[in-house]
């Protein structure tokens, strides 16, 4: 699921002291008996939305206690925006970081790659593998080994009010000339704006870079591409959008912004990812349910596509009680768990079996999300990714408020990737 990755940047001075409820500063009680009996405490760092999701994730939590009642669940909910670096930190330091981690998919080749993840391959954390989705298993290999399991899957499409279309009597836009022009009759008649385009996340813009048939690296010639001629074009399009009114914008306070916006009827479509819907809901344009509308984002020149997302499990590889970590991991993981997931917040499962459940077969989002999702592009699995986005964002912000041009933003990102990636073309 994706919220901000441009958290990613964000200073390293958070405090260790706020982190001391990890595994580390449990040992004393993070153990199994010698029965083989699972028991001690698990400390879970979960990243989904406060408020919406991290309800529903704690219950489930609670539920492994009960099937191994001498087990402690420490469940805590660290804002996805702080939990990259506040994981790196505490593990660097050994001391705080937690025995499980909700790693957003860009991270856990990342953290791999650092020596801070535990290995799953013949753990108890990794059942049915071949029962995981081929594109949610990707995210979760380095160097030839299995480093978390996939929790949920995600991309991104176009969340749209039908109530304002009906009024505007505009279509769903398929394409960004349409989108154009739905957004233009849509100011006319009802005096909203059409859409509302983040502008503090760098992940919001990778449907228009991918729709204008460019890419931010191809990693399998080692060459970075976001400079490229679709690059610029991107980036002349996202300005366009902006300039001539189609799209309203924000420099910082993007969640919250666009969500506000759209849930209070102020926009009249968003671009977003399945995660968002359970708080869409709680909009008041939305008490009626049936009133939300998702569509693929519309297409540009050259394609349409969206951002493969989503979330896995890992285990800290520090970890003092790594039995009942791998356990918890299983349990967080299995078709059942992933069906109520989908019952209770229209997340995607990322086991193959789970879609044949009654909650999922019968879910309107999975329903539309699924084909988008199994087209989606996939992120280059590198130590890297998750560090593409700082110098991308940063641009793109400037684009967005005129501080800089299109050809200087991608030529400025492409010189700080080509630093980041040491060999790179």
């Amino acid at each position: 699921m994706r919220r901000g990755i441009t958290a990613t940047a964000l200073v390293a001075a958070l405090a260790l002291a706020a982190t001391a409820c990890g595994s580390d500063d449990d040992s004393s009680d993070s153990t199994s008996k010698s029965s083989g009996e699972l028991s001690g405490t698990v400390t879970w760092w979960d990243t989904s939305t406060a408020g919406s999701e991290d309800k529903v994730f704690k219950k489930i939590a609670e539920g492994f206690e009960k099937l191994h009642p001498e087990v402690d669940v420490k469940y805590v909910n660290v804002p996805f925006g702080d939990a990259q670096n506040k994981f790196k930190n505490a593990a660097q330091a050994g001391s705080g970081a937690p025995d499980v981690i909700r790693s957003e998919v860009a991270w856990t080749p990342e953290f791999a790659d650092l020596g801070y993840l535990a290995p799953l391959d013949g753990t108890s954390a990794l059942q049915k593998e071949s029962d995981f989705l081929k594109q949610a298993a990707a995210s979760t290999k380095y160097n030839g080994k299995t480093f978390a399991v996939p929790q949920v899957i995600d991309s991104l499409g176009i969340f749209y009010n039908k109530k304002i279309f009906k009024e505007a009597g505009v279509e769903v836009p398929t394409t960004i000339d349409e989108l154009k022009s739905a957004s233009k009759k849509i100011k006319s008649k009802t005096g909203k704006t059409g859409l509302y385009l983040r502008g503090d996340d760098a992940y919001w813009f990778l449907p228009f870079l991918y729709g204008e048939g460019g890419d931010m690296v191809n990693a399998a010639d080692k060459s970075v591409t976001i400079d490229d001629a679709a690059g610029v074009k991107a980036m002349k399009l996202v300005k366009d959008l902006v300039d001539s009114g189609v799209a309203k914008t924000d420099a910082t306070d993007g969640w919250d912004n666009m969500q506000a916006s759209f849930k209070d009827g102020d926009v009249a479509m968003m671009i977003n990812g399945p995660w968002a819907v359970a708080d869409t809901y709680a909009g008041k344009e939305f008490k009626d349910k049936a009133n939300l509308g998702v569509a693929p984002v519309p297409a540009g020149s050259a394609a349409q596509g969206a951002p493969q997302g989503g979330h896995n499990l890992a285990v800290y590889a520090g970890s003092k009680n790594l039995e009942a970590s791998y356990a918890f991991v299983d349990y967080m993981t299995s078709v059942k768990t992933q069906a109520q997931v989908t019952k209770e917040l229209n997340l995607l499962p990322t086991r193959t079996s789970a879609y044949a459940e009654e909650s999922v077969v019968d879910n309107e989002i999975v329903g539309f999300f699924k084909p988008v999702v199994e087209s989606a592009v996939e992120r280059p699995w590198i130590p890297e990714t998750g560090s593409l986005f700082a110098p991308l964002v940063t641009e793109y912000t400037k684009v967005l408020t005129g501080q800089t041009t299109p050809e200087k933003a991608v030529k400025t990102t492409g010189a700080s990737y080509r630093k980041l990636l040491d060999g790179w073309k």
